[in-house]
């Protein structure tokens, strides 16, 4: 029979569970969105994440937040106007790249 102690460290260990879970759907919610900023922005991952942070810093959202609307905006094309414009000057600034085999534009 688990005394005190042990009840607090099954409580602990079940929170610590749920927190990883949530960080495993967060990175997940994070890359899906990135992954759609690489292909429509035509940027590299890294350029992709740093557009994410650069959003989320200049909107004052927290970039899972970001990502999440990134997301809604593939499926419904809706997309909050403030994230939209930070999203499009944040795209200037770090893309596009140019595609292999794809000459550059005049």
């Amino acid at each position: 029979m688990p005394t005190d102690g042990g009840s607090e460290r099954i409580f602990e260990l079940q929170e610590e569970v749920q927190q990883l879970k949530e960080a495993v759907v967060s990175h997940a919610v994070v890359d899906q969105a990135i992954g759609m900023v690489v292909a429509l922005g035509r940027v590299t991952p890294d350029q992709g994440w740093a557009v994410l942070k650069d959003v989320s810093q200049h909107t004052n959202v927290k970039l899972r937040t970001v990502a999440e609307m990134i997301l809604v905006w593939g499926r419904s094309g809706v997309m909050p106007p403030e994230i939209r414009a930070a999203l499009e000057e944040a795209l200037d600034r770090y893309g596009p790249t140019e595609i292999p085999g794809v000459p550059p534009p005049p």
